[in-house]
């Protein structure tokens, strides 16, 4: 049915994080991103609980799901050895942002899967894990941390479906990890190319991916397949077309999870239109 689609965009929380979602519901959304602080900084934020919790009911009220997106310096490649200020202030940052999420009733916590430019790329997934790890230690609460899959503008890992299986099957708590599909990374990577993709569903059938993913930033692409750059079009308006974006909603994992709007609103100021096009995308 159409109205199961749970699609929006991100949201500012200038008006606090209930704020936000009033301004889904007003727009018709199912779902929506925030940053659940300064998206440019790493400290921890002490957050009115009382606005997270009229959040978490609104939405509960409303039928309505909210993801967090970490701020952008978090790196869960950063090393506890050479880099030790630095992975503690992740790792801080990372656990406040999951505390935010849970108090506002949110499916998790979206964090890119790490940039590491050393020599030797194994110690680079070792400190992706061990930061995972540490984050997560003793953590009981319903969100989870969302692995993101990566362009390849910032180095080359994080682009496969393999890497993300992996990371997640070696932590220590699985379970409390999932998945952000991001269609403009994938297709900037080559994860997933498109219309004529005949691989990237089976494979992601056969290695388990499907089955932790949380959620979708359905971005379109300003550049070709392979093209490693991370630059967001409206839907149907980019490099993956109309066709591309029908052809990934044909997969239920897809679809039925939030599909979340990164690129410019509409000409309205909001993203009614691109939410309107999705839906019409799903229903023919």
């Amino acid at each position: 049915m159409i109205a199961k689609v749970k699609v929006g965009g991100h949201l500012s929380i200038r008006g606090g994080f209930y704020g936000a979602a009033e301004a889904a519901y007003r727009m018709g959304a199912g779902a929506f991103q925030y940053f659940p602080k300064n998206p440019r900084s790493l400290t921890v934020k002490k957050f009115d609980e009382r606005d997270a919790e009229r959040c978490r009911k609104f939405c509960q009220n409303h039928d309505i799901l909210s993801i967090a997106h970490t701020p952008y310096p978090s790196n869960l490649a950063v090393s506890a050895a050479s880099q030790a200020e630095q992975f503690d202030r992740t790792v801080k940052s990372l656990r406040n942002d999951l505390e935010i999420a849970e108090a506002c009733g949110s499916v998790g916590i979206v964090v890119h899967f790490g940039i590491y430019k050393e020599r030797n790329p194994l110690q680079g997934y070792q400190n992706i894990i061990q930061c995972i790890n540490e984050v997560l230690r003793d953590w009981q609460g319903q969100s989870r941390l969302l692995i993101e899959n990566q362009a390849g503008d910032h180095g080359d890992m994080g682009m496969t479906v393999e890497e993300l299986v992996q990371i997640r099957k070696l932590s220590d708590h699985p379970e409390r990890i999932g998945f952000c599909l991001d269609t403009c990374h994938a297709f900037a990577s080559g994860m997933w190319t498109g219309e004529q993709d005949d691989t990237f569903a089976a494979k992601a059938e056969e290695l388990g991916f499907w089955d932790a993913l949380a959620a979708v930033h359905f971005n379109d692409s300003k550049y070709p397949a392979l093209s490693r750059k991370d630059r967001h079009a409206r839907v149907g308006q980019g490099y993956i077309g109309e066709n591309g974006f029908r052809r990934l909603l044909k997969y239920s994992p897809v679809k039925e999870k939030p599909l979340i709007l990164e690129s410019e609103a509409g000409s309205d100021g909001t993203y009614r239109e691109d939410m309107d096009r999705i839906r019409r995308w799903v229903e023919s």
